[in-house]
């Protein structure tokens, strides 16, 4: 049986740097690891959670009553298939290492989703997104670990029934677990250049992948979206609310009533609205305090801490801004960080 430690402080590895201890902690490096500890929290009735970059957790103060295991499966393979190259990433791949390795090769479809924090593995879980593209656009399959049936499986982009941040694995976290990803890409591809604030960036500069990730990355920075360990909204999950979708009639009502809401159709007819935009409005500004967290200087999106503070805390400031924005516009926000508890 691998390690497993008791009462590991969980804290250390979330973006956050908050939460209590797991029970019991332990790595897979591999399938078999992984299908040892499974069996090992099955017989004890142990509740289990999975870790990757912790980029998109939060951790109650209390911890997690039960067995977390951090995903440490690595290994990338490229693979030409007619017009595309399939690549292969295993789940414990630091995502943002996998999108600069990509577009330095000019494979295109990933390029928005520079500057990231995480693993490979959460990815369609969440099913990640920025700046005009999400993961789902180029995902050719994801192997996966059934809980249930014991067996590994491939399932298709159908399967993974994929939605805005969303994803069958999201929406059934016990069920799954991600063992590797695979992304159809294009050699020497246009990159995408969808979202109007990278395509001002981009004005009289190249399309090219590798400019556009550069591009993303300095946006993303401007906003203290990316890991630096010298910036005092370093502590984050990065957006801590979805965009909201709501009816068309709502949309239409909210835009009569506040001039140059921002605001994009969507396929089935609902219109998704800028949280961060509705949340400066309901008069929640960057930098507000609030004890050991608060709103990040740079984006009020991103809930940051400040050090010394407590899960508690951070969560009550969530609830003032979702309170704040249901009392102004009417309009739920949801957090998009996974809550262990």
């Amino acid at each position: 049986m691998e390690d497993l430690g008791t009462r590991v402080p969980l804290a250390p590895y979330t973006t956050l740097e908050l939460g209590g201890p797991a029970a019991c902690f332990a790595s897979a490096h591999d399938v078999a690891s992984l299908t040892r500890l499974l069996a090992h929290a099955e017989e004890r009735e142990m509740p289990v959670v999975i870790l990757g970059g912790g980029s998109n957790l939060v951790v109650a103060d209390t911890g997690f009553d039960g067995l977390v295991i951090a995903m440490r499966m690595r290994g990338v393979t490229t693979t030409r298939q007619g017009d595309v190259v399939l690549v292969e990433a295993a789940a414990g791949e630091p995502w943002d290492e996998l999108v600069d390795r990509t577009t330095l090769e000019g494979l295109a479809g990933l390029e928005c989703l520079s500057g990231i924090p995480g693993l490979v593995g959460a990815t369609p879980i969440q099913n990640v997104g920025a700046y005009g593209q999400e993961v789902a656009d180029t995902i050719a399959s994801v192997r996966v670990l059934d809980r249930v049936e014991k067996r590994v499986v491939e399932l298709t982009p159908a399967q993974c029934e994929f939605g805005y941040r969303d994803s069958m694995f999201k929406r059934d976290p016990e069920r799954y677990v991600v063992l590797s990803v695979v992304f159809a890409l294009v050699p020497d591809g246009a990159a995408t250049v969808r979202y109007a604030e990278l395509a001002r960036a981009l004005e009289g500069r190249p399309r090219d992948v590798r400019t556009v990730r550069e591009t993303v990355i300095a946006l993303r920075r401007a906003k203290s979206m990316v890991i630096d360990p010298v910036d005092p909204n370093r502590r984050s999950a990065g957006s801590f609310f979805t965009n909201p979708i709501v009816d068309a009639s709502i949309a239409d009502a909210l835009s009569a009533q506040h001039e140059n809401m921002p605001r994009w159709p969507q396929p089935d007819g609902r219109v998704k609205l800028a949280a961060g935009w509705l949340i400066e409005r309901a008069g929640i500004t960057k930098g507000l305090r609030r004890g050991h967290v608060g709103i990040s200087t740079k984006h009020a999106l991103a809930l940051v801490h400040h050090g010394g503070g407590t899960t508690t805390e951070l969560l009550a400031l969530a609830s003032e801004v979702q309170d704040a924005v249901r009392a102004r516009f009417g309009v739920e926000l949801h957090r998009e960080p996974v809550l262990w508890r």
